[in-house]
């Protein structure tokens, strides 16, 4: 076989291994179960509308939620408050509370509250999974522990 056809047979074959690999991850068409309980905290203050979010099954209460988030830094571990606003299981708005322990904290918080709002809003809840915003890589750690502690609030 010549070079270029044996690289275009291996992407063909590559490319559906991929496609096979991909289509096992597909969600199960079960319909997904509302529970009769609302286990909120207090820190959030859902509506009496619910929805479920097409195809992943997962069934959030709509309102606005608040949950503080922890990561690591150089100056040890810090804190930030993350609240969402959730209708139809998509994020409509979002605030972002520095609880900075120093200068450069404050910094990267800042910065990362400047710039999450074009992350997140108008994505499913269950999308959001931040790495760096606006520069700051590490605050978003703490947000996505916020954002977990926030969907099971919602659910």
């Amino acid at each position: 076989m010549r070079p270029s056809v044996r690289k275009s047979v291996f992407a063909g074959i590559a490319g559906l291994s991929l496609a096979g690999t991909v289509a096992g991850c597909a969600p199960s068409a079960a319909p997904a179960v509302p529970s009769s309980e609302n286990n909120s905290t207090g820190a959030s203050t859902p509506s009496d509308t619910s929805s479920t979010l097409a195809g992943s099954g997962s069934v959030y209460q709509d309102g606005t939620y608040s949950a503080d988030g922890t990561y690591v830094s150089p100056n040890g571990t810090e804190t930030v408050g993350v609240e969402l606003t959730l209708a139809s299981g998509t994020v409509t708005a979002v605030n972002i509370t520095q609880h900075p322990s120093n200068p450069n904290t404050r910094k990267f918080q800042g910065e990362f509250a400047g710039g999450i709002a074009a992350q997140v809003v108008g994505k499913s809840i269950d999308e959001l999974n931040v790495s760096k915003v606006a520069g700051s890589s590490l605050t978003s750690g703490g947000f996505n522990q916020a954002v977990e502690t926030i969907k099971s609030e919602a659910q």
